[in-house]
């Protein structure tokens, strides 16, 4: 009869509806790691000369300093570059004559290091992409701030007395004293050279 149809099909659509709702809630439960494809994943940290290569801080104002990688997917091959900020034509750059070699690949344990690098002082933007990622790559700004050197002080005397300077430092020889003790000592000298000569000659 038709009276009786109409609830069993009410009931099969209410099964179905319930039926896809536990399929929905299921699938929101994958791990986004199935969902998310390979290529995208790590991080690239800067990192100063002499901070351990597992130290996962970032520290964006250096000196020397090196790229450590941490979570990417073993073996994926890395190109970076280095380019100061604002671009500047003719700025200076990686890599560079000093530092051609600007690929490296990922270990099994996800992580890797560059060899320490070097630039001028200044601000700089490093990106670093991988031969499985999708998108723009890594980007990590920094600032290379090394202290300048102060210049060196002109170096002091040097050496023993020069011939003839009666025991004057080198740097003392030509000043106006040591000059007129000079002339005096040759002059006394002089004077007591001719006595001694006279005495000799019975004059």
């Amino acid at each position: 009869m038709p009276a009786t149809s109409l609830p069993s099909r009410a009931g099969a659509r209410t099964a179905a509806l319930a039926a896809l709702t536990l399929v929905g809630t299921g699938l929101a439960g994958v791990p986004a790691a199935f969902a998310q494809p390979g290529g995208d994943n790590g991080d690239v940290k800067i990192h100063k000369v002499g901070t351990p290569f597992d130290d996962q801080r970032n520290e964006p104002k250096v000196c020397d300093f090196y790229l450590a990688a941490f979570n990417f997917d073993a073996g994926e091959h890395v190109t970076w570059t280095v380019e100061p900020q604002p671009r500047a034509v003719g700025g200076a750059r990686l890599p560079n004559s000093a530092y051609p070699d600007n690929t490296i690949t990922i270990e099994q344990d996800g992580s890797a290091q560059t060899i320490p690098l070097g630039l001028p002082n200044g601000q700089y933007k490093l990106t670093w992409k991988t031969d499985l990622g999708h998108g723009a790559g890594k980007h990590k700004v920094f600032r290379v701030d090394c202290p300048i050197s102060k210049p060196t002080a002109p170096p002091g005397p040097n050496g023993g007395p020069p011939a003839g300077g009666g025991g004057l430092a080198r740097d003392d020889a030509f000043g106006p004293v040591a000059g007129a003790a000079a002339v005096g000592l040759a002059a006394v000298t002089g004077v007591v050279w001719f006595r001694v000569r006279r005495r000799a000659h019975g004059a």
